[in-house]
């Protein structure tokens, strides 16, 4: 069935070299840090929907809570970032995005909402967050913080380059 939804992406910076340094330090992390993640995305009234390797696709029936989300998951892995030493620490990227998706009946996500959400996760920086213009638009105003323009991005795949925000 289709259906429009904000779909958050989630992505570890540096998980190939922490892997190469303490793999068994770094898959403890990555799973606590999925619980948190998790949590917080069930907090705000939403659904992990899958979760491959240092990966993390979720969904919400809500920008505004999509985006609050992102912005508490990004504050609680800083504090618990800072109790690790400085090379152990894992770093999020997140991407929203606010798009039409298709979802299967074991309720797996598809489509260029979903393909979007992943482009806005790939240019955000590490701890950061960068969201696409419908979910800009949707939240503008209705949140405790700004956003940054960051300008017309051409992405991967896309045909129309995006306005992304920060």
């Amino acid at each position: 069935k289709r259906k429009l939804a904000a779909i958050l992406s989630a992505d570890m910076v540096g998980y190939s070299r922490l892997m190469a340094a303490d793999e068994a330090a770094t898959v403890e992390t990555l799973k606590a840090y999925r619980d948190i993640i998790a949590r917080l995305v069930v907090r705000h009234g939403g659904r992990v929907v899958n979760a491959p390797g240092d990966a993390l696709l979720a969904e919400f029936p809500s920008a505004v809570e999509a985006v609050q989300a992102a912005v508490e998951v990004q504050k609680s892995l800083e504090g618990h970032n800072i109790e690790l030493e400085p090379q152990r620490r894992m770093q999020l990227r997140l991407g929203v995005n606010l798009g039409d998706v298709i979802e299967d009946a074991d309720g797996t996500i598809y489509g260029d909402g979903v393909n979007i959400a992943a482009r806005m996760e790939a240019l955000a920086e590490g701890g950061g967050v960068c969201i696409s213009s419908t979910i800009y638009d949707a939240v503008e105003g209705k949140l405790s913080f700004g956003f940054d323009f960051l300008g017309e991005q051409q992405v991967k795949n896309i045909l129309k380059p995006e306005s992304v925000y920060r």
